[in-house]
């Protein structure tokens, strides 16, 4: 159960590596619901570095940011401390949160593949498929050394072995209808030119472009595709997380770990569907009619842990068979 609310003059400093816009709407709903005004700064870039050089006078509560491997890297750096919460423990499963309370996932993004509506039946897909020859010429990707595929790279390695992973990662470049570049939703628009006929791409972009929010062109972009929920031939489907940590020095801790709290209560991670077009971290929480159709996501339970420190033997890889060239 959440606290009664709060006297007005409570705060909790949120530093957040994604637009403020993106969760006002979340921390409108906390501070409306508990009384504790959230204070918010965006950070674009060397959110560690800040906390760090701020020190023990760091007015930082809560960090939130996008990708485990950003995550681990403010729990590595030593920015963050475990908390304990038995709302936390119980809302959120085992696979996405620190063992010790150091980082807590808030919502999900699956690794989907875009398959050409016209041009590709298919029902199912594994992410190995995607170096098979088949696929020559068909695949489009964004840059290998994005965050988003150095994460799927790494999911490859704990799963398979860099001998495996780097056989795949030469057989997808093999399979390139174009240079690794540009963004996810390229893609969709790539798929709609008949430059490719499948790819690789995050969720959560279907629904941006489907909801109209991308403007007229995107939803026709987004119309071109089907999406279906890949798995590993051992494992389930690939997902990245945004999720938050406790600052070091926090000096609102109590109200930092009431945002945690409610942030992973069934309003929150409604709103987070509906704002973000994200899945719910909660079981059973409501998914965005746009991102259900998809069908159920088996999230792949693999250590999330495990794939971060995979983060440096995958970008190696994807250097070495000099993917993006």
């Amino acid at each position: 159960m959440l606290a009664a609310p709060a006297s007005a003059e409570e705060v909790v400093n949120v530093y957040t590596t994604r637009e403020v816009g993106l969760a006002k709407p979340l921390f409108d709903a906390f501070a409306e619901k508990t009384g504790v005004k959230v204070n918010a700064v965006f950070v674009k870039d060397g959110l560690a570095e800040r906390v760090k050089a701020e020190g023990a006078a760091s007015p930082a509560d809560l960090l939130m940011t996008v990708d485990i491997g950003n995550l681990m890297d403010l729990v590595d750096q030593g920015v963050t401390q475990p908390v304990t919460s038995d709302v936390l423990t119980k809302a959120i499963p085992a696979n996405l949160r620190g063992t010790d309370g150091s980082w807590f996932a808030l919502s999900m993004r699956a690794r989907v593949a875009y398959a050409s509506k016209d041009r590709v039946k298919l029902s199912a897909i594994t992410y190995e498929d995607f170096a098979d020859p088949k696929w020559k010429g068909e695949v489009c990707i964004r840059s290998g050394k994005h965050p988003y595929n150095v994460a799927l790279v790494a999911a490859l390695i704990v799963h398979n072995g860099e001998a495996k992973a780097e056989e795949w990662l030469k057989g997808v470049k093999a399979n390139l209808a174009r240079k690794a570049a540009g963004g996810d939703r390229d893609v969709a628009r790539d798929i709609l030119g008949d430059l490719c006929d499948i790819g690789l791409a995050n969720s959560y972009y279907v629904g941006l472009m489907r909801s109209g929010k991308g403007g007229p062109d995107q939803e026709k972009w987004a119309q071109a595709i089907n999406v279906i929920l890949p798995t590993f031939q051992n494992g389930g489907t690939h997902v990245n997380i945004s999720g938050a940590a406790v600052a070091k020095s926090s000096p609102n801790k109590a109200n930092a770990v009431k945002l945690l709290e409610y942030l992973v209560s069934p309003e929150a991670q409604a709103i987070y569907a509906q704002a973000n077009y994200e899945y719910p971290v909660v079981p059973g929480a409501p998914i965005d009619p746009i991102i259900a159709a998809f069908g159920p996501l088996k999230v792949d339970q693999v250590d999330l842990v495990a794939v971060a420190k995979a983060r440096k033997a995958a970008t190696d890889l994807i250097d070495k068979v000099g993917f993006d060239n």
